[in-house]
């Protein structure tokens, strides 16, 4: 666990962080560099939630494609452009069909080639149906009209709260100087006039229409809404910020008037009639002939629309679902939204900026109190992904959520969190093994690494086992070697118990001089502790024999180890002051476990542990319990033990079960039997020396309220 950062001080960076990403992204917003990257999530999710309307059946395409040129120009001999009369043919079948309405994606701005009555012939028809829709070109560059021509009647329109709204929201956008105007002939007949002017986006991509646009102070619907008021010539009209009316349909607009469509799909999505089968299916019908559309009904009480998609007629666009989409098909598509009441809504500006900041909050918190790898990568990417599912969710109930600038506020939170964290990592690693690398070996530091909450520092209480050792009689054999042979012989003996001690997992707390101490089960746990300090022991000891040969030729002698072993409660962690410190122990634990060491000189051994580490042990080692003593410095007896190897204590368990004979007798007072007992032994077994001296003693000079217990005068 970093040392410096308290739960409390990491959730609050973690805002502070989602926050500083919340910031970037929404900044980057404003300025609008995420358009274009927003632009494509915009088509990828049209693409993918594009499905059919309710009211996508009710609306029919009639299509100008090249199979009809050619079949003009094959089969009746007639090149581009064609007779008005032909398009007649075209209103004629709508009629007979009993098509509701008729819209004309075609500007009829010039007078026939063919004459006059070439344009009277379209008008009659268009005058006969009642409810076609003429077509208008709207322009802010230069055109035919400045002024609204004396010869086309004026549309009539009249939208409640249009003054109003031009003032608030200075949308000029939909107001148009200059006008591309139909022939009287068609202007005059049409049921409606409609402006089939499109604005794409930046990128290029129709994505957006205007409902209305006002020329000279009249007002122009656009192509679709134009087919739904031929229908409904009564409706009423009304605009405020955010919201139109048309009749009793609601259409979310932005500033500029602009409504966002909901595509349905591909080209096609709608379904289209090649303007050859039309006409020649009313030019059959009119001579009792059996037509190419087989189907009467297919135009029955649909809305049809009439434009061009062959490639030479220059009216295929770009749009979210498809690269080559129909014009004509664009405003299909707004009629299509306006009767399923389907338009999408871009999302309060409110709305955005709280669930930005949300996201990008709950992402600087759970990614920087996070610090396992895994964690990091579940927490990373289910954020990353977040955004996507809010967003397609959003799409589904018809609301419009930018999804670059919640993605871009979770990537910058995340970010800054890693980067953070990596930082303190680093230095956390470093601390780690600045303060450990000269108590534990590289692999128990490398744990801690990869796992510091198991470090708790600044001081805990913690049951541990403790190792106390030294040198017998080494200040006299260091008084016959230089400084620098000393120095060598101390190193080559303390790395040799230190790497046995690192090797069971111990801490080694510090060296004073020949005296090692050490512990376990901190920093890191171990359940085993009170077993790996007693195998650290006898492996000490057996490595020590090994290298007699060396210590004989150095210093002149063998060198002999005594080792004190105590289990117990105590507090450990760094201690010192705010510059220098130590990761140490303190407790009464401890202090029994340098009295034992010391223990070992009065019976004649070599390790002695406590029965509170006996208490520990299982069955890996042999005991031969020593005496109940009492120690300097503590009240309380406490019963110690020589640990030994099973094997050892195999080839020695007759004498050791003799010795405990004479333990027995000597805790009960039975001196006597007890000096014989140790007596025996004591040619071969220091303590049994020991135990028959204390004896001989006691039996000059007895003890009132006997006890069992071995007093100790001296450490």
């Amino acid at each position: 666990m970093d040392r410096h950062l308290t739960a409390g001080r990491r959730l609050l960076y973690g805002v502070l962080f989602g926050l500083a990403g919340a910031f970037v992204a929404l900044g980057l917003q404003y300025l609008g560099a995420l358009d274009p990257w927003e632009a494509k999530t915009w088509d990828w999710r049209a693409s993918l939630l594009a499905k059919p309307g309710k009211a996508t059946d009710q609306i029919r395409l009639i299509l100008l494609d090249q199979g009809s040129l050619d079949w003009a120009k094959e089969q009746v001999g007639l090149t581009w452009p064609w007779p008005r009369e032909i398009y007649s043919a075209v209103v004629d079948y709508c009629q007979r069909s009993g098509a509701r309405a008729l819209a004309f994606d075609v500007l009829f701005t010039e007078p026939s080639s063919y004459g006059v009555g070439d344009d009277q012939a379209l008008g009659a028809a268009m005058s006969r149906f009642r409810r076609v829709v003429g077509s208008v070109f709207l322009a802010h560059t230069p055109a035919q009209k400045t002024r609204w021509p004396a010869t086309i009647p004026y549309p009539g329109f009249k939208v409640e709260g249009l003054d109003a709204w031009l003032r608030l929201t200075r949308a000029k956008e939909i107001v148009f100087p200059n006008a591309t105007m139909p022939i009287p002939e068609v202007a005059r007949s049409a049921a409606v006039l409609s402006n089939v002017h499109l604005d794409p986006d930046p990128d290029g991509l129709y994505r957006r229409t205007t409902l209305l646009s006002l020329f000279d102070g009249q007002v122009l619907p656009g192509l679709g809404a134009g087919a739904f008021l031929s229908v409904h010539p009564g409706a009423s009209m009304s605009i405020k910020p955010g919201q139109m009316i048309i009749g009793d349909r609601s259409v979310p607009i932005d500033g500029k008037g602009r409504a966002l469509l909901r595509f349905r799909g591909p080209a096609g999505v709608h379904r289209a009639y090649s303007a050859a089968a039309v006409i020649q299916s009313e030019l059959r019908l009119r001579q009792g002939e059996k037509p190419p559309i087989q189907d009467g009904g297919a135009f029955r009480d649909k809305y049809v629309f009439f434009g061009f998609s062959a490639p030479g007629l220059y009216d295929l666009r770009s749009v979210p679902v498809a690269s080559v989409y129909p014009g004509v098909e664009v405003h299909a598509t707004v009629l299509d939204n306006l009767l399923s009441g389907d338009f999408l809504r871009d999302a309060a500006p409110w709305l955005t900026f709280s669930l930005v900041t949300l996201l990008a909050v709950a992402c600087g918190v759970l990614t920087f109190g996070t610090r396992r790898t895994a964690a990091i990568v579940l927490v990373s990417a289910g954020f990353l992904c977040l955004p996507i599912v809010i967003c397609l969710a959003a799409y589904s109930k018809g609301l419009w959520l930018p999804l670059m600038v919640q993605e871009l506020a979770a990537a910058s939170s995340i970010s800054l969190a890693l980067l953070s964290n990596y930082a303190i990592e680093g230095r956390q690693k470093r601390f780690i093994k600045n303060a450990f690398q000269q108590y534990l070996s590289p692999a128990v530091i490398e744990q801690l690494i990869q796992h510091p909450e198991r470090l708790k520092l600044g001081g805990e209480r913690r049951v541990l086992s403790i190792f106390f050792s030294d040198l017998q009689g080494f200040t006299s054999i260091s008084e016959h070697l230089s400084p620098e042979a000393l120095t060598s012989l101390l190193n080559e003996y303390l790395s040799a118990m230190t790497d046995i001690i690192h090797e069971e997992g111990g801490t080694v707390d510090k060296y004073e001089g020949d005296a090692i101490i050490a512990f376990w089960n901190a920093p890191i746990e171990a359940e085993d502790h009170a077993a790996r300090a007693v195998r650290a022991a006898l492996r000490c000891q057996a490595r020590l024999k090994e290298m007699s040969s060396y210590f004989r030729e150095h210093a002149g002698s063998e060198l002999f180890m005594r080792i004190g072993i105590n289990t117990g409660p105590a507090v450990v962690g760094n201690m010192g002051s705010h510059t220098r410190f130590d990761y140490t122990m303190l407790g009464d634990a401890v202090n029994l476990a340098s009295r034992l060491e010391g223990v070992n000189k009065r019976f004649g051994t070599y390790t002695i542990i406590s029965e509170f580490t006996v208490q520990l042990l299982g069955d890996e080692f042999g005991l031969r319990r020593l005496a109940r003593v009492a120690v300097v410095g503590r009240k309380e007896p406490v019963t110690i033990f020589e640990p030994m190897l099973r094997q050892e204590y195999e080839s020695r368990r007759e004498a050791l079960q003799a010795f405990g004979k004479g333990l027995d007798w000597f805790e009960r007072g039975s001196f006597a039997q007890a000096r014989a007992a140790f007596l025996e032994l004591s040619a071969h077994d220091p303590a049994a020396a020991a135990y028959a001296e204390e004896c001989q003693r006691l039996m000059a000079s007895p003890l009132e309220g006997w006890q069992g217990v071995w007093v100790l005068s001296t450490k």
